[in-house]
């Protein structure tokens, strides 16, 4: 089969190596999107393994349709029956872009009237309950190509299992984990967050560190399909296990000036399993110091549309420039969507990377010089 790992705008590139790196077959890289080619066992790896991927969804056809009569037969040419037993539900919801089948209720209903009409056909019957598993059936239509994707994740691979606590407007799973992949962080490294809220970059970081699989500890709604086979699941996160490695060095220090969401944060790393390694203090920005040979500063400092006042994100990012010093070993790794953040931070970026929080365009900016 052919499956989509999606992802947010920006980070294609590193979804799709990490795939190859997991021994993923046939891994190409498009808009928002990555595609690879396997079986359900590259389907489960690809869930459990990716830490910057937002879902796995199975891309079951993709043709061209301009009339509803051509989404009928596009959708209905396909065996659904392999996909869907007679008790499973099939759900439908998409979206549309620049594209003459622009209304979205309209292309649920032929979407899900094709898929009735042809499992009525493979189970001899004219109902169907929907009672058992469910099937989310996706639809993408970009300039008149239809995609039609079933969804193997169900709650987004953001959505690790550590963090059911969080402060307000938290970093992303994902986002934080390809900051922490652009801060290079490895197994012998000190990472410290100095605005760390409910602490997802430092637990990130951690499990970037020791090499834990961020999927590892929930379950995926593929698992419960009829036709699911434990054993894949199984195997995969035994190989996900296996590639855990505790033996490093790695230690991590979160700081903030609100004590609940320290809390928070720690509930978090415990939940996470890398509360060991992690230092939770509490403590304001304005003394930003260390002691370490070797410091990995990686930070989402609150900005305009969490405070609600630009001027204060501002006087913060003047702040964090006269406490980021430059210094042989420290590298600054921070993320904002404030066009004028080098300004206010005193000195330009040794290099910024463009990425996107949901549609929020933010730029990743970093100091290693």
């Amino acid at each position: 089969m052919t499956f989509c790992a999606t992802c947010l705008l920006g980070l294609e590139g590193l979804v799709a190596n990490e795939l190859r790196h997991h021994d993923i077959e046939n891994v190409r890289a498009e808009n928002g999107r990555v595609l690879f080619d396997g079986d359900m066992s590259a389907c489960a790896r690809a869930n459990i393994c990716s830490r910057y991927a937002e879902r796995v969804l199975i891309l079951v056809d993709e043709f061209y349709a301009t009339t509803f009569e051509q989404l009928f037969n596009g959708v209905n040419k396909v065996d659904w029956s392999s996909f869907i037993d007679a008790n499973e539900a099939f759900p439908i919801k998409g979206s549309s872009i620049n594209s003459k089948l622009n209304s979205i209720p309209a292309c649920q209903k032929i979407i899900k009237k094709a898929i009735v009409e042809n499992l009525k056909k493979s189970y001899k019957t004219d109902w169907f309950e929907e009672s058992g598993a469910v099937h989310k059936i996706q639809f993408l239509i970009i300039k008149d190509k239809v995609s039609i994707m079933i969804d193997t994740s169900g709650d987004g691979l953001h959505k690790r299992g550590y963090r059911e606590n969080a402060n307000a407007a938290p970093i992303r799973e994902t986002l934080a984990a390809a900051m922490v992949d652009l801060a290079r962080v490895r197994r012998n490294h000190v990472v410290c967050d100095p605005l760390c809220g409910s602490g997802t970059l430092v637990i990130e970081s951690a499990l970037k560190a020791l090499n834990i699989m961020p999927g590892i500890n929930r379950n995926f709604i593929a698992e419960s399909w009829n036709n699911s086979d434990p054993e894949i699941w199984e195997i995969e996160r035994e190989r996900a296990k296996s590639l855990e490695n505790r033996d490093c060095s790695f230690k991590a220090y979160g700081y903030d000036i609100d004590a609940e969401a320290l809390t928070v944060a720690m509930d978090n790393a415990e939940k996470a399993g890398v509360a060991d390694r992690i230092t939770f203090e509490l403590r304001n920005v304005e003394d930003f110091n260390s002691d370490e040979e070797y410091l990995t500063v990686i930070t989402n400092p609150p900005y305009g549309e969490r405070l609600l006042d630009i001027n204060e994100a501002e006087r913060l990012y003047k702040i964090m420039g006269k406490k980021f010093l430059k210094r042989e070993h420290y590298t600054y790794t921070i993320i904002s969507p404030d066009d004028d953040f080098e300004k206010c931070f005193g000195r330009p970026a040794d290099k910024r990377r463009k990425l996107y929080n949901g549609m929020l365009k933010c730029n990743v900016y970093m100091y290693f010089k």
